[in-house]
């Protein structure tokens, strides 16, 4: 499970942000109805999920593209070299864009608690650190600070030989993975396999092993859900694919046409009324039904599972109803977790989230992105109504617009 996230110097990120996980002191009859949204861990409360609201601009997007670019990073580094450009943007204002960016990432893996952090320009990595919470007490298992490593005596076996093979393009966490150390096996298969961004597209290969999981009951959560799908098909087909080379000189020289063959992935949806007549998901089906099918696939394997997921905008065309189903799956599971970013306002709801889990994203006035919490505003009760008093402005995270028709008539006739 993840406990906290850390974020500075990334696209419209300049000071450090943190995701907090950890549940704040709570304790009321509301927090008490909302028992299944935490999770009990080692003498900690740990959040389910945790909302990011804001205004358009105001940089939701860019927390979860920056969580995700370091992941990439993670689970890829020791592919690069020397020539490798590390393709992000820190803050472009006051010179941070010549200052090193930090991701630090709190979780727990095999029941062990992990602090893994580092820090980067666009040119190399600048630190890197490795610690590990035995009994609740801090200890190192490595630090790096540009060439020189510092290691706990035997948590990474031939540490030296792992070092001596990373460059300045490369996290030591990821060549140890590599170089099959056992440690940094098993969390970047935690990074790989539970730290999960975005949903499957229905056109991914490893849809299928998701489907032939979880089909019977994703038709049954689709019912939940008031659709009249009794049945989905899973088909492979070959489909050929056509290419044409051009060639410039003195003049235009067309190759004969390639052709390839491939394998495509095809859903037919079946319907109660009549059950024989099939429908293709992908031309056929609403954008909300193939929506709600595409995170379904991934979200029950989320919380089957005990997975982290991390969305943008998940209830984009997606009604309420189905929203707070997507939600309440995450609640129900034992350990899972999701980490969200919305526009919809009607889901910044006391009878939905406690006071911790609601998120506020605002730009302030250098144009930045900072993150605060409604668990801050102390004069805020559970008895209150959240979305009203957001859209008035009271966490100052939402933009005031004041706009008539006869405004606009005359902003348009100038």
């Amino acid at each position: 499970m993840i406990i906290k996230i850390e974020l500075e110097n990334f696209y419209s990120i300049k000071d450090k942000v943190t995701i907090d996980f950890r549940a704040g002191n709570i304790n009321n009859i509301q927090a008490r109805k909302l028992e299944n949204n935490v999770i009990e861990w080692n003498g900690q409360k740990i959040l389910k999920t945790v909302g990011l609201f804001g205004s358009n601009a105001s940089g939701k997007s860019n927390i979860v593209k920056a969580i995700s670019f370091c992941r990439k990073l993670i689970l890829e580094s020791h592919l690069y070299n020397d020539n490798t450009i590390l393709t992000f943007q820190p803050f472009k204002f006051y010179g941070w864009d010549k200052k090193p960016s930090r991701f630090l990432v709190n979780f727990v893996c095999n029941n062990v608690e992990y602090e893994y952090s580092f820090s980067l320009t666009k040119d190399e990595f600048v630190s890197e650190s490795l610690f590990y919470y035995p009994n609740k007490r801090k200890s190192k298992v490595f630090e790096r600070n540009g060439d020189e490593y510092y290691f706990a005596e035997g948590a990474i076996p031939r540490a030296k030989d792992v070092k001596f093979n990373t460059g300045s393009k490369c996290l030591f966490l990821s060549r140890a993975n590599s170089m099959n150390r056992e440690l940094p096996k098993i969390l970047i298969g935690y990074f790989l396999n539970t730290f999960m961004l975005n949903i499957v597209p229905l056109s991914d290969a490893n849809i299928e092993s998701l489907f032939e999981k979880n089909k019977k009951i994703v038709i049954e959560a689709l019912n939940v859900c008031d659709s009249d799908i009794c049945d989905i098909e899973l088909k492979k087909e070959k489909m050929q694919t056509m290419s044409v080379n051009l060639s410039l000189s003195d003049k235009i020289v067309q190759s004969p046409v390639q052709t390839q063959e491939i394998d495509a992935i095809r859903f037919l949806t079946y319907h109660k009324f009549s059950p024989n007549v099939p429908f293709d998901m992908l031309a056929e089906e609403s954008a909300g039904t193939q929506r709600l099918f595409a995170v379904l696939l991934v979200l029950l394997d989320v919380v089957k599972n005990g997975k982290s997921l991390m969305l943008d905008e998940f209830d984009i065309g997606l009604h309420r109803l189905l929203a707070n189903f997507i939600l309440d799956m995450i609640h129900a599971s034992e350990n899972s977790q999701m980490l969200f970013t919305s526009h919809n306002t009607s889901l910044i709801d006391m009878g939905i989230f406690r006071k911790d889990q609601i998120l506020f994203v605002g730009k302030k006035d250098d144009g930045s992105t900072e993150v605060y919490s409604l668990y801050d505003f102390k004069g805020f009760r559970e008895n209150m109504d959240a979305e009203k008093a957001y859209k008035q402005g009271r966490f100052e995270a939402v933009p005031i617009i004041s706009t008539s028709v006869g405004s606009l008539k005359k902003l348009l006739e100038d």
